[in-house]
Order: C-alpha cells, then sequence, then structure tokens
C-alpha cells in the first residue's frame, strides 16, 4: 500500500548544535576513565593476571576510541529536530534510532535543563511534556539562544491551541 505523498512524514529539518559532538565525546570519556581508573586499580591490586590485564587494557583502548570519536559524529549525523505549528519533530540515536512526532496539542509542558557539561559549552536541553505514554520529547544539545528561542516558539504556539493536552 502507498501512502499518498502528502501524507508522507518528512525528516525533521535542524540539527543539534555544532558543539554537541563535544558534548557527547566528553560525557562518553568521563565514563571512559572510571573504566581506566578501575583497570588501573586491577594493575596495582592483582599482579598475577598481567596477560587478561594487558588484553583488558587493548579492549578499553578500542572502546574509547570508539566511544570518544566515532559515536558522537554518528549521533550528530543522526540527530534532527524541528517545531512546526502542528507538532514537534525528533530523530535521535546512533545504533538504535527513535523517531518521535509530539502533535502541539499534545503539549503539556515545555522545559529547558542544562547540565555541567552544557552550562560549559553553551548548550541545553529542551523537554516536550506531553500526553503520551511514551514519555517526553528531548531535543537535546541546542546552542542556549536557540533552545530559549524554541521554548518560546512552542509556548506561543500551544497557547493558540486551547486544549486540554490529553
Amino acid at each position: 500500500m502507498s501512502l499518498p505523498r502528502s501524507t508522507i512524514l518528512a525528516e525533521p529539518a535542524w540539527r543539534p548544535s555544532a558543539k554537541a559532538k563535544l558534548l557527547w565525546a566528553l560525557e562518553n570519556a568521563i565514563g571512559v576513565a572510571v573504566l581506566f581508573v578501575v583497570l588501573w586499580v586491577w594493575l596495582v591490586l592483582d599482579g598475577d593476571r598481567r596477560g587478561w590485564q594487558l588484553v583488558a587494557g587493548l579492549a578499553l583502548v578500542v572502546f574509547a576510541v570508539v566511544a570518544v570519536v566515532v559515536i558522537p559524529v554518528w549521533r550528530y549525523a543522526v540527530h534532527r529536530w524541528e517545531v512546526t505549528d502542528e507538532a514537534v519533530y525528533t530523530r535521535v540515536g546512533w545504533l538504535d534510532q527513535e523517531s518521535r512526532v509530539a502533535p502541539i496539542s499534545r503539549v503539556q509542558t515545555v522545559d529547558t535543563e542544562r547540565g555541567p557539561l552544557e552550562r560549559i559549552l553553551g548548550l541545553a536541553t529542551v523537554t516536550v511534556t506531553t500526553a503520551s505514554s511514551a514519555g517526553a520529547v528531548k531535543i537535546s544539545a541546542l546552542d542556549l539562544a536557540v533552545a530559549e528561542e524554541a521554548v518560546l516558539r512552542l509556548t506561543a504556539i500551544a497557547a493558540q491551541h486551547r486544549g486540554d493536552a490529553t
């Protein structure tokens, strides 16, 4: 069955900030650093398993390169978002990709969130909570000014739709 062209959903048009790659690399690097500390403690406390420690160290180096270099670039290539008068569209993921559409009439709240790394990099995450069992729609790694503009736009559009968001 083929749908009429007018009903086929276009891909969300906008990317996150270019700094998103750095944010995701730093987040992954923190996790990798913890694993290196664990490996170092194992090296100090157990001198009898150097062969296994070498294998674990090499595997950790490969994992670190993938986590800090490959994954952030891949995520950036996939992540998209868009706000229209009708809906909020997102596409996220790197291995497991998810596309979400939240109709404006279902929007309940719009929030801005900034963790420590996001604040350092001047980024923010916009969370659009809807009357959906699938949960909130998150638009991550936006430049702060873009996030604030998106919140203002979503608030204005949602105010025009005087439903009960259920």
